[in-house]
């Protein structure tokens, strides 16, 4: 490992429960690209108080988690494109003071609907309509989505997000079918509420082609475990993990990490309990 000394950059995260993929990944690029940075996870209870701290000591770079996506942006100097136009930063970048935000979760979703070549043609149902929900919607919505509904208790935040996309929404999806089904709440999640329960009822798991879960810890969510019983193709949380994280990594340092590196750094984080 190189030496800790006053002129290494720090790099961190803020989410109300901090895992350690991010710590992993990040430190192992780091290290395997001989690069003056060290990334450590952090929460707090006080927001306003730990972006100011970002600024004052200097720290170059905040991943942002729930659910701080949206409440962080009034804190901010700047919103790059990718999270102003949706309202939602994962990413914040110090330059010399500046916060500006940014949301690799769009750009890493982009990338999935690209790698499964998933069809525009498809109907989409999808559970969740916070900040990481604004991000996957936007993303299948930029890339012709157009039949497709959210379902959220929120009626609120539900109808703004599926008005955003030219969608329906619905408090729940009782009697609903798609092709395309995405989880982007946080049932499943270990040692959470909801960690052993369905985002989807059975007989929607049934109508469906293709099953998203953003969830990432467990990869294998009861969703997903659910959806392979059913013989359907699944996208897994771990997935968005790398492929946002890789793009902060860059936005960070300025260095793009090699395909060989980028996937000894993916295997090095997901090998371990996340």
């Amino acid at each position: 490992m190189r030496p800790i000394t006053k002129n290494t950059r720090l790099c961190m995260s803020l989410s109300a429960r901090p895992g350690n993929f991010g710590t992993r990944f990040q430190n192992h690029l780091y290290q395997a690209m001989e690069l003056d940075f060290i990334y450590k996870a952090f929460t707090t209870n006080n927001l306003a108080a730990s972006i100011a701290g970002i600024r004052a000591l200097d720290i170059r770079g905040c991943a942002i988690s729930m659910p701080f996506k949206e409440a962080c942006i009034p804190m901010l100097d700047d919103l790059d494109p990718s999270a102003a136009a949706i309202g939602s930063v994962n990413t914040i970048v110090n330059n010399n003071g500046s916060l500006r935000g940014f949301n690799t979760d769009y750009i890493a979703i982009n990338r999935l609907i690209e790698r499964h070549a998933l069809s525009p043609n498809s109907s989409i149902l999808m559970r969740g309509s916070g900040g990481m929900g604004k991000a996957v919607a936007s993303a299948f919505r930029d890339q012709g989505f157009v039949n497709g509904a959210i379902v959220a208790r929120n009626e609120k935040t539900g109808r703004a997000l599926a008005e955003s996309c030219g969608w329906q929404w619905q408090a729940d999806s009782d009697g609903l079918e798609a092709k395309l089904l995405i989880n982007v709440t946080p049932i499943g999640m270990m040692d959470g509420i909801g960690a052993g329960d369905l985002a989807f009822p059975q007989a929607v798991l049934r109508s469906a082609e293709t099953v998203f879960d953003v969830v990432a810890v467990p990869v294998e969510t009861p969703l997903i475990q659910a959806a392979r019983q059913l013989g359907l193709s699944v996208i897994t949380g771990d997935a968005v993990l790398v492929l946002q994280g890789v793009e902060q990594f860059v936005l960070y340092t300025g260095h793009r990490p090699t395909e060989r590196q980028l996937q000894a750094a993916a295997e090095v984080a997901l090998r371990q309990e996340l």
